[in-house]
């Protein structure tokens, strides 16, 4: 049988507060969705869905993580994809757990890295011009995020 994610992982990536709502997706234990809840500003305003795939080769292939809220960030491409070095194939760790890579997301949009991007023009307004950066990503959450849930 292939490895899937195991029960543990669900119940762990449940009981951060980094997130809420984590489960699998249409009962399918490969897919899992939920709300990832920022830290810092402008997006900790809002929550943002998140989708979890794993391949049939779980765990030798890392997961795919996307977003499926629309955010203003330059990591994050118009698809909802996510340039996030840790599940990259160089440098996936079979014994990388879920927990880490949905952290390690958060931290991400937390955090926007002009050296981790899949739009360049934002990552350039966020070099050249911070201050119009933060107002159009404060103005974006506003607009797309979800209500974040009550603690």
């Amino acid at each position: 049988p292939c490895p899937t994610p195991s029960p543990q992982e669900l119940e762990e990536a449940r009981r951060w507060e980094g997130a809420r709502d984590v489960r699998p997706l249409d009962g399918n234990v490969r897919r899992w969705g939920g709300l990832l809840l920022p830290n810092k500003p402008p997006y900790n305003t809002g929550a943002f869905r998140f989708e979890l795939t794993f391949s049939l080769n779980h765990p030798l292939e890392p997961p795919r993580a996307t977003l499926r809220t629309p955010i203003y960030h330059p990591g994050v491409d118009p698809q909802g994809r996510v340039c996030q070095p840790l599940t990259s194939q160089a440098h996936w760790e079979p014994a990388t757990r879920a927990i880490q890579v949905l952290q390690d997301l958060l931290l991400q949009l937390d955090s926007p890295d002009p050296q981790r991007v899949l739009r360049p023009d934002l990552a350039r307004e966020l070099q050249e011009r911070p201050e119009e950066f933060w107002r159009r990503a404060e103005e974006h959450t506003r607009l797309h995020a979800e209500p974040r849930p009550d603690p």
